[in-house]
Order: C-alpha cells, then sequence, then structure tokens
C-alpha cells in the first residue's frame, strides 16, 4: 500500500491534505513533533510519527517506508542549506520516491526565495517531484491578520493598491491530493491562484458585508510593517519573506489569473466572499 508522510500536519494544508487522503486508499502518517499533543488535533485513528525539521535522530523512522512525502516549508525556516537540505538528503536515502512540495508563485523567477532554492535542491537530487506553486493563502487572514481584523477592524498589509489572486487552502489541498495518488503529476510545476484578483480595499468590503461591521484596510510602509511583526514576536526570516510577497503584490505582480486550479478539480475554485462566509466565525 502507498504510504504517504505529511509535514505540516496539524497546519491548515495539512490538516486538510490528511482529511481528503483518508478517503483514498493509502497509509496517511503525520510528521510532527509532538505525535501525541497532535493528536487531539487529529483525532485518534490518525497514525502519527516524530518528525523534526531540525532533530536528525527522527528522520531515519519517519521516513521508513515512507513512498511519498507532502513537503510543507515551516514559516520561520529560510536557511536552506541548514535545514532543509539535511532531511531532504535523508528522504533520500530512505527510499522516498516523489515529492509533493508546497512552493510559492512565481518562485522559478526569484531565486532568492527559500521556496526557489528548495525546489532546485529537490531537483538536484534527483527525488521525483511536483512543485505546487499557489498564491497568497486566504487563511492567512484567518491565522496571521485574525487578530488586527476581529480585535482592531483592520487589514495591516503593505500591499498597497496592488492586486491579488487568492487561493483557498482548501483547494491548494485537494490538487496537492490529486497530484499524491494520481499518476501523471511527476516533473510537473503548478500555478495556483483563484479566479478573481482583489486589492485589499475590496477584500475589506467583503469582510465588511459578510460579517456586519466595518472592517478597514490600512497599509503601512514596508518598515512599519516590519516593526509592527517584529512587536508580535514574529521572527524576522517569516517577517522578510512576508514582505517579499506583499511587495510583489503592491508592484502589481500577484494578480494574474491562471487556470491550473479549475483544470486540475474540475470546478472553480472558491472565492473569496465564500472563504469568509465559512470561516466568519474567526473573526467575530
Amino acid at each position: 500500500m502507498l504510504k504517504i508522510l505529511v509535514t505540516g500536519a496539524t497546519g491548515n494544508i495539512g490538516c486538510e491534505v490528511i482529511r481528503l487522503l483518508l478517503s483514498h486508499d493509502c497509509h496517511v502518517c503525520a510528521a510532527l513533533r509532538n505525535p501525541d499533543k497532535a493528536q487531539q488535533i487529529l483525532g485518534s485513528n490518525i497514525h502519527c510519527v516524530w518528525f523534526d525539521f531540525i532533530n536528525p535522530d527522527t528522520w531515519a523512522s519517519a521516513f521508513e517506508g515512507v513512498n511519498k512525502l507532502f513537503l510543507v516549508r515551516p514559516p520561520a525556516f529560510a536557511n536552506v542549506k541548514r535545514q532543509f537540505a539535511p532531511v531532504l538528503n535523508a528522504a533520500k536515502l530512505a527510499g522516498v520516491e516523489h515529492i509533493v512540495f508546497v512552493s510559492i508563485l512565481g518562485a522559478e523567477h526569484n531565486r532568492f526565495l527559500p521556496h526557489s532554492q528548495i525546489e532546485r535542491y529537490i531537483n538536484q537530487l534527483g527525488i521525483k517531484a511536483t512543485f505546487l506553486r499557489p498564491s497568497f493563502f486566504m487563511q492567512n487572514l484567518n491565522t496571521i491578520h485574525r487578530e488586527d481584523i476581529k480585535v482592531r477592524g483592520e487589514l495591516l498589509l503593505p500591499s498597497g493598491n496592488g492586486k491579488t489572486s487568492f487561493i483557498d487552502v482548501r483547494d491548494l489541498a485537494a490538487v496537492a491530493v490529486r497530484a499524491l495518488v494520481e499518476d501523471g503529476h511527476l516533473g510537473k510545476a503548478y500555478a495556483l491562484t483563484g479566479r478573481e484578483a482583489l486589492t485589499y480595499y475590496e477584500v475589506a468590503e467583503i469582510f465588511t458585508e459578510v460579517l456586519g461591521k466595518p472592517i478597514r484596510y490600512t497599509h503601512p510602509s514596508l518598515l512599519k510593517f516590519i516593526w509592527q511583526m517584529r512587536d508580535r514576536g514574529l521572527s524576522l526570516d517569516f517577517i522578510l519573506v512576508m514582505a517579499a510577497i506583499y511587495t510583489t503584490a503592491r508592484l502589481g505582480l500577484a494578480g494574474g489569473i491562471i487556470p491550473d486550479v479549475e483544470q486540475l478539480l474540475g470546478r472553480p475554485p472558491l472565492t473569496m466572499r465564500q472563504y469568509v462566509e465559512d470561516y466568519r466565525k474567526f473573526w467575530l
């Protein structure tokens, strides 16, 4: 039976990937730093294994018998040579045959992004791979930016008037599962966007209408945004990746609409309004 190891298993993407994989004929393993605690989130029927990107003692047992690896980059990790290369070397040594990696839209054009460096390293190792290159996740708005929206009634991002073709993590996960369980995805890279490109002014308007309370979009300078995120305790590496993504939007480079999601899933991507309606409890 196909054995799939899912990293980031308790995150927005990993949870949804695991949920969808359970309806397929495969052995799903959740890779976690604290398996016992994670089973309270994932349920007792999920096989959890101890895995830590920075602890080599966890790698061999986690990769044992694994055919396919679903790889999500921990947001705080940006040093590919130190934090990813050893893990990927261990995966190859263990016989992992296929990696489905969550990269980022435009990674092939920006060699400085850690996602781009990870893609290149996987290719250098010769492991067959599928690269998923999504646009900005809608679900970042109910995680990273939840308190801004809920408590302060604002979207605080340095994206100017630029448009973004947001993608719902549920669509990303559905594509990931197809790449993991179906033939025909080896060596492919998919650009994953929604079906609409919105400014954050338009996003704020949707929030206002759905939540029934005013949400405004404020766009601080890049430097001010970085200092505000640092004050909230986020790591500098994570903040700088966020800043790069928002700068892409501000420059008008994040609004492209690409049909890969609809072609792969046979249905239109979920809209921002649908996302806000489904997740509205997070901001009330």
